[in-house]
C-alpha cells in the first residue's frame, strides 16, 4: 500500500455513481433563472484523495490502458507510480505552489504528470501541443513555470528543437540547473524520451532521484493540501486569439468531474476512451478525473486524434463509453463503413465543444450504439461543465439544447445591462457556483472583466426555456449587424445542416462598406459528394430570409480548428479579408472561387 492510500486509510467513503440531478430544473417566477440541485453534495477534496480513494476500492481494475505506447496499468499500479514521480519531483526542488508545464500530446506520462503534481500541491500549466515558440515562450513565463515536461515531437511539432532555440544555454547546464535569458523561471526541464541530451532530465529516470527522504515527504505535504487551492492553469486561447490562464482549484475540478460523469452514469464497469486532448478541461478533467471518481478504466487511442484508430480501440477494448466533439464523430462515421467492429457494448459517452446536428446525433445513436450519450455545454473558466442533457432526454433536446444545469450551479441570461430577461428571451448566460474559476493568473483586469459579483460572464448568447432547457444561440461577439439587422449565425449553420451534401457549416461576419457586415459561410461537403456555392446559395433562396443568405461562400476541405475541434472563426475570418483584400467594398465584389 503506498503512502497516499496509508495516508487515507480509515476514511474511505462508499462513493458509488451518486443519484441522476432532479429534471425539475425550472426557472423562477417567469426569469432566465436556474439553480441546479443540492443532491449529491459537494466534496471538499483534493485530486490525490480523490485518487487514493479509488486505489483503496478499486485497486486490481483496470486504470489506465494507452493503446498506443502500449501500457496498462491498474489504479493500485497508478497510484504506486503517482507516488514515485511525486518523490522525484520533489527530489529536484520543486515545491508546492510552484508551476510545471506540460507540453505533450496524449500519453501515460501526461496523466501521470497531472497526477504526481497534484499530489505535492504543485501546479500544473497545461500547454497547447499546437503552439510554436513565442507561444510557448508567453505561457512558461506568464504563469512563472520552474520546470517544463514536453514530448520529443509531435506530427510536425519539434517540441525539444523548439525549446532549445528558445532556451540554448541547456547546451551548457546540468539538468535542473537552467539559467536562460528568455526563460527567466524556468530551471528544469524533463523530456519524454529516453535521450533527451544536454541539461535535461530524462522522464523515466526522474524517479530514481527520490530516496527515502523525498518518499517520507509525501505524507507531511498531503496534510497541507487544501482543496480551494489552485492545482491547474489552462490557458483559453481557442477562438478569441489571447491567451489567458484559467486558475483552477481541486474543488473545482474534482466536482465537475463528479457530476459530469454522475449524467452519464458512468461506473466501475465502464471503459471510457478518450481520444480528446488531454491538455484541455474535456481530456483531464470530464476524462481521467471523471474516470477515476467512478473507478473506470480510462482508454486512450492515440497522442492524437485518428478516428479509424479510435474505433479500432473502442472495439478491442471493449468500451462503453466515449468522448468527442461532433467533428470527431463526423469522421468515426465516416470510418464505419471500412472498419470490421464490435460497438455492441456501447451505452454512452459526451459530445461537447460546438453544436451537435440532429444527423449527427441521431447516426452516433444508431450506428455507433450509444443511446445514452448526452451533451455538454461549459468553458474552462467553469471546470468545464455548466449544463448537460440527461441519458433518457429526447434527442431534439439533446440536440437543439445543451440539457440543464448541473448540481450547486445558477445560470441566468441577461441583457446589456445586466437585467435578467424573461424566459425564452435572448442574452448573455451567466453561471455561478463552486465551479468558477479562481481568476486568470497574473491578470486582474482581465478576470474583473469577466467574473463580476460571482457571476461568470460567459460571452455566449443563449435562451432557458420554461422546461429549464439551454439553447446556445451563438456568441456575443460573433452576432452579425448587417444593415441594422441583427443576425445569428448559429440560426444560418442549423438551416445549412440540412442540406444532405453539406457535412460542416461555418458561418461569421466579415467587414462591408455598404452593410457595415456580411454573411459568410464555409461549408465542407459530405464525402463522396461534390458541392457548388451556387448549390449552397439555391438551397438557402426562399427558404430564409434573403438578409441571411450568405454573400460569400467558400466550399473547403478544412476549417481552421483548435486542438479540442472548434473551429476558429477569428482565423477564418482574417482569411476571408485577405484574400478579399483591405479596403474593398465586399458589396459590390462578385465571390470567387476558393482553390
Amino acid at each position: 500500500m503506498n503512502i497516499l492510500t496509508q495516508s487515507l486509510a480509515g476514511r474511505i467513503a462508499d462513493f458509488g455513481t451518486a443519484p441522476s440531478p432532479s429534471p425539475d430544473l425550472v426557472p423562477v417566477h417567469g426569469e432566465s433563472y436556474v439553480r441546479g440541485p443540492a443532491a449529491p453534495p459537494l466534496e471538499a477534496i483534493t485530486v490525490p484523495h480523490l485518487l487514493g480513494r479509488a486505489a483503496s476500492r478499486f485497486g486490481p481494475r483496470e486504470a489506465v490502458i494507452c493503446a498506443h505506447q502500449p501500457i496498462r496499468r491498474s489504479y493500485r499500479d497508478l497510484c504506486r507510480e503517482t507516488d514515485a514521480l511525486a518523490a522525484g519531483l520533489l527530489a529536484i526542488g520543486l515545491e508546492k505552489g510552484d508551476r510545471v508545464g506540460i507540453w505533450s500530446p496524449n500519453r501515460y506520462e501526461w496523466v501521470l504528470t497531472q497526477l504526481a503534481t497534484a499530489r505535492i500541491g504543485v501546479i500544473l500549466v497545461t500547454i497547447n501541443p499546437a503552439y510554436r515558440s513565442a507561444e510557448l515562450k508567453f505561457a512558461l513565463n506568464r504563469s512563472g513555470c520552474r520546470a517544463l515536461v514536453l514530448a520529443e515531437s509531435f506530427k510536425s511539432s519539434q517540441y525539444l528543437r523548439m525549446l532549445r532555440s528558445l532556451a540554448p544555454e541547456l547546451d551548457r547546464c546540468q539538468p535542473g540547473g537552467l539559467r536562460s535569458e528568455q526563460l527567466p523561471h524556468l530551471r528544469s526541464v524533463i523530456a519524454l524520451c529516453d535521450d533527451p541530451g544536454p541539461g535535461i532530465h530524462a522522464f523515466a529516470s526522474l524517479a530514481g532521484l527520490a530516496g527515502p527522504a523525498q518518499a517520507l515527504r509525501l505524507a507531511a505535504v498531503d496534510s497541507t493540501l487544501d482543496p480551494d487551492d489552485a492545482i491547474n492553469i489552462q490557458f483559453t486561447s481557442g477562438t478569441t486569439g489571447e491567451p489567458k490562464g484559467a486558475t483552477l482549484t481541486h474543488r473545482n475540478i474534482v466536482n465537475n468531474a463528479r457530476f459530469v460523469t454522475d449524467r452519464i452514469h458512468l461506473t466501475e464497469a465502464d471503459r471510457l476512451c478518450i481520444p480528446v486532448p488531454l491538455y484541455h478541461c474535456f481530456g483531464m478533467v470530464m476524462g481521467v478525473l471523471g474516470a477515476i471518481s467512478k473507478g473506470a478504466a480510462m482508454v486512450f487511442p492515440g497522442e492524437g486524434f485518428d478516428a479509424g484508430a479510435t474505433l479500432s480501440t473502442v472495439s478491442d477494448e471493449r468500451c462503453s463509453a466515449l468522448y468527442g466533439v461532433p467533428t470527431m464523430f463526423v469522421a468515426m462515421l465516416d470510418q464505419l463503413p471500412t472498419l470490421d467492429l464490435q460497438l455492441a457494448g456501447m451505452r454512452t459517452g459526451i459530445m461537447a465543444g460546438a453544436p451537435c446536428p440532429k444527423v449527427v446525433m441521431d447516426r452516433v445513436l444508431n450506428e455507433m450504439h450509444m443511446p445514452e450519450l448526452t451533451i455538454c455545454y461549459g468553458m474552462t473558466e467553469t471546470s468545464p461543465v455548466s449544463f448537460q442533457s440527461m441519458v433518457d432526454d429526447p434527442v431534439e433536446q439533446r440536440c437543439n439544447t445543451v440539457g440543464r444545469i448541473h448540481p450547486h450551479l445558477e445560470a441566468r441570461v441577461v441583457d446589456s445591462g445586466g437585467r435578467v430577461l424573461p424566459v425564452g428571451e435572448e442574452g448573455e448566460l451567466c453561471t455561478r457556483g463552486y465551479s468558477v474559476m479562481k481568476g486568470y493568473w497574473d491578470d486582474e483586469k482581465a478576470t474583473r472583466a469577466s467574473v463580476r459579483d460571482g457571476w461568470m460572464h460567459t460571452g455566449d448568447l443563449a435562451r432557458l426555456d420554461a422546461g429549464g432547457f439551454c439553447t446556445i444561440t451563438g456568441r456575443v461577439k460573433d452576432m452579425i449587424i448587417r444593415g441594422g439587422e441583427n443576425i445569428y449565425p448559429r440560426e444560418i449553420e442549423e438551416y445549412l445542416f440540412r442540406h444532405p451534401q453539406i457535412r460542416e457549416a461555418h458561418v461569421f461576419g466579415i467587414p462591408d462598406a455598404g452593410f457595415g457586415e456580411e454573411v459568410c459561410a464555409w461549408v465542407i461537403p459530405t464525402a463522396g459528394f461534390e458541392l457548388s456555392e451556387q448549390d449552397v446559395r439555391s438551397f438557402c433562396q426562399g427558404n430564409i430570409a434573403h438578409y441571411k443568405i450568405p454573400r460569400f461562400i467558400r466550399v473547403v476541405a478544412e476549417v481552421p480548428m483548435t486542438v479540442t475541434g472548434k473551429p476558429q472563426k477569428f482565423r477564418m475570418r482574417q482569411m476571408m479579408v485577405d484574400e478579399l483584400g483591405p479596403g474593398h467594398d465586399m458589396a459590390q465584389r462578385q465571390p470567387r472561387s476558393r482553390p
